[in-house]
């Protein structure tokens, strides 16, 4: 099945290894096929983002908060970030509060668009870039895995729990929904987990992959705009240090590298279809059928 036969000059046939063949026989054949782009599967692309939040959610809640420590750790960042001027943080809560509409709509923001954003960036990657969404989806899970090293290394209170500071709960004071850390909710998560802010790493991941992948120049924009609004978000409502999205932001350089190790590219660089099927004109994404060959129109590499 490797071999195919050519005519040589004499009329005669001889067998010859083809392309494929001698791909598997160089060392590198199994490191190609383990990086080749594969076709997604729906039930389990669900069933493994199910079961990875629920594992990271169990994970982080379950490191032990050391609210002693965590405390002290925010008030060494808060000293720091005074000492050297670049405290800025509280500045920027107390003018947000001020403004009632602005705070409340961030407060939801900070509640919701966390999941909604990231999971409907997973669907887009799945539907029309299936080539390159084992790579992206990589890239995400390794940031939110090496994000719970931090955690249980790095325990830190959140500015607006801090003892003696001036920093507003902008939940608990408007009274809206949404905190996993305030009013009732705040039995069910890990308050001091907040190095590195998974909200940066998050809201970057979606925006460079929206900034690369999409045609759209005003999609692009807002891809940018993504990451750039939640960090002014989680310093707003005083859920983060702007040092917290430092810290996200090398989680996700780490997670690009480990995707960039495992597929030889980053996810961007990757084939936009899993190779063996053309997509049907007008249509894109894992669903699209194969072209249909014409008769007597002979197939390339048949």
């Amino acid at each position: 099945m490797g071999e195919s036969t050519v005519t040589t000059l004499e009329g005669r046939q001889g067998p010859t290894t083809s392309p494929t063949a001698d791909h598997h026989r160089d060392g590198r054949g199994l490191l190609g096929r383990m990086r080749a782009p594969r076709r997604p599967r729906l039930w389990f692309e669900i069933l493994l983002i199910a079961v990875s939040y629920w594992t990271y959610s169990l994970v982080r809640n379950a490191v032990p908060e050391q609210r002693t420590k965590a405390l002290s750790n925010a008030d060494w960042i808060w000293r720091m970030e005074n000492h050297l001027s670049i405290a800025v943080e509280e500045s920027v809560n107390h003018a947000v509060n001020s403004v009632t509409w602005l705070i409340v709509g961030m407060n939801y923001y900070y509640a919701t668009l966390h999941f909604i954003v990231t999971l409907s960036v997973l669907v887009w990657l799945f539907r029309h870039h299936p080539g390159r969404y084992a790579a992206a989806r990589l890239a995400l899970f390794a940031t939110t895995a090496v994000a719970l090293v931090g955690y249980y290394l790095y325990p830190l209170a959140p500015p607006r729990l801090m003892h003696g500071s001036a920093f507003v709960d902008t939940v608990k004071v408007h009274e809206t929904w949404g905190s996993m850390a305030s009013g009732d909710l705040k039995h069910m998560s890990n308050q001091y987990a907040a190095m590195p802010s998974m909200h940066i790493g998050w809201s970057l991941w979606c925006g460079l992959t929206i900034f690369a992948l999409a045609r759209v120049p005003w999609v692009r924009v807002l891809g940018i705009m993504y990451p750039t609004l939640t960090l002014v978000v989680i310093v707003s409502t005083a859920n983060h240090f702007w040092l917290d999205a430092v810290g996200g932001m090398l989680c996700l350089a780490f997670g690009f590298t480990v995707a960039r190790l495992c597929y030889g590219a980053l996810p961007y660089s990757l084939p936009r279809l899993v190779e063996g099927k053309a997509p049907r004109k007008g249509r894109t994404g894992p669903d699209a059928e194969p072209e249909p060959v014409p008769s007597g129109v002979r197939p390339p590499g048949a």
